[in-house]
């Protein structure tokens, strides 16, 4: 499995040298040095033999596999010659299990943990009406462009036009496609009776959550987004914060995590924070949210499966929110053992090779909300209606991208009536 950490990013191969060069060149994180180009290696002096054991990682880290990253990088061959063996070859030389080599040699998707195994049925992101009130959503469909690009947030050193280039394929990947159901904010995964139909499943609030419920939620920073070096000056303790000061500047997106130590948590988290550099150049902040602090289990979790930051909801607002005033619970037995959809979900999370454990509260469901910047309200919210639902990346990027071109349609509007003054 993968972690966020640089440090076990680079392993203890040929790349660790070049931890304190790949600092002072600004490639502090390991979302950002995977969308490194040929031209940034060689601004580094990076070698051929370096070159290829960033590719080889950044490959196996996109398809959770890290556990064979010293071992290939090792071999001295490329991933073009890697993936040119047989799996028989990549079996004894290598170790590498047959589920493995099989994620390993699909080449039809840049992270295999985005997709649900075949046994789950049903459409990605049903949504529900929601109430416009409080909310940033605008009906009109809208694509993927370079104005995206207007709202990144990062050094001048590690900005090029490949970089670029690279970013808007990854978006464009993610674009909502023709035909896709789209009909409001407020989404949740279908869900089954029960027990033959005995038990029902919880009820999901259709409204979206209004602005004055979440601004003045108090939260508490638990980690800083993660960067190179940081890790030993981690503070596991600041003073408590309004949740409105979070994205007073800019939009964010908060997932609100039922368990750190839950594998399909983690493995929502571990996907979502893949898309940093995506959500970094529509400039949205990405914050994980906790409903229980259990030192430990922070520290399991970032910066292994999230490399952001981590708040601590104490009072639980926010889930709260996602459940129109009140938590929204589910037992283990009902919600989990006969409930088909999230034995599923078990099964995707599990497929990554993810570590877990059953420390802290779990019965609390969490989900996802987009803020917009201010106090323009709520943009999007997803609810975990099935354990280890996870919210559809594509529409969540979709939603990201229409604040980011709402916001810079403002500052046009601004620029241009200063102009007629």
């Amino acid at each position: 499995m993968g972690s966020f950490s640089m440090e076990d990013f680079v392993g203890e191969g040929i790349l660790k040298g070049l931890l304190p060069k790949l600092l002072e060149e600004g490639w502090d994180d390991v979302p950002t040095l995977k969308i490194m180009r040929a031209e940034d290696m060689d601004a580094i002096n990076m070698t051929q033999q370096q070159k290829d054991a960033l590719e080889i990682r950044a490959y196996l880290h996109d398809r959770a596999l890290m556990q064979y990253a010293d071992r290939l990088e090792a071999s001295g061959k490329g991933v073009p010659e890697l993936l040119g063996l047989s799996a028989a070859n990549l079996s004894s030389q290598f170790g590498m299990k047959r589920g493995h080599i099989a994620r390993f040699t699909d080449r039809s998707s840049s992270c295999a943990a985005d997709s649900l195994p075949a046994s789950y049925a049903g459409p990605v992101g049903r949504v529900t009406k929601a109430s416009r009130g409080d909310s940033l959503y605008t009906s009109q469909h809208s694509s993927l462009s370079s104005r995206n690009m207007q709202g990144m947030n990062r050094s001048p050193k590690r900005i090029n036009s490949n970089n670029e280039k690279a970013l808007e394929q990854s978006m464009a990947e993610f674009q909502i496609q023709d035909g896709h159901i789209f009909r409001g904010i407020v989404a949740a995964e279908p869900a089954d009776a029960r027990v033959c139909g005995c038990v029902q499943p919880p009820p999901i609030v259709e409204d979206v959550a209004p602005h004055s419920v979440i601004e003045n939620i108090s939260v508490q920073k638990l980690t800083p987004e993660y960067k190179l070096g940081m890790e030993r000056l981690v503070k596991t303790k600041t003073p408590p914060m309004k949740a409105s000061e979070l994205w007073r500047d800019k939009p964010a997106v908060l997932l609100c995590i039922r368990r750190p130590g839950c594998i399909m948590c983690r493995a929502e988290a571990y996907q979502f924070y893949t898309k940093k550099p995506i959500f970094d150049a529509l400039g949205i902040q990405l914050f994980a949210v906790l409903h229980e602090h259990i030192e430990s289990e922070v520290k399991d979790f970032w910066p292994r499966y999230w490399g952001g930051v981590t708040l601590f909801d104490q009072g639980m607002g926010f889930f709260k929110a996602l459940g129109g005033g009140k938590l929204l619970k589910d037992k283990f037995l009902t919600g989990f053992l006969f409930n088909s959809r999230a034995l599923a979900n078990y099964k995707r999370a599990k497929a990554m090779g993810l570590e877990q454990n059953f420390k802290g509260e779990g019965e609390i469901k969490g989900g996802l909300l987009v803020v917009g910047s201010g106090k323009s309200g709520v943009a999007y919210q997803f609810i975990e209606r099935n354990f280890g639902d996870w919210a559809p990346v594509a529409e969540v990027i979709e939603i990201c991208s229409r604040l980011q071109k709402q916001k810079q349609g403002q500052a046009d509007s601004i620029g241009t009536s200063q102009e007629s003054g």
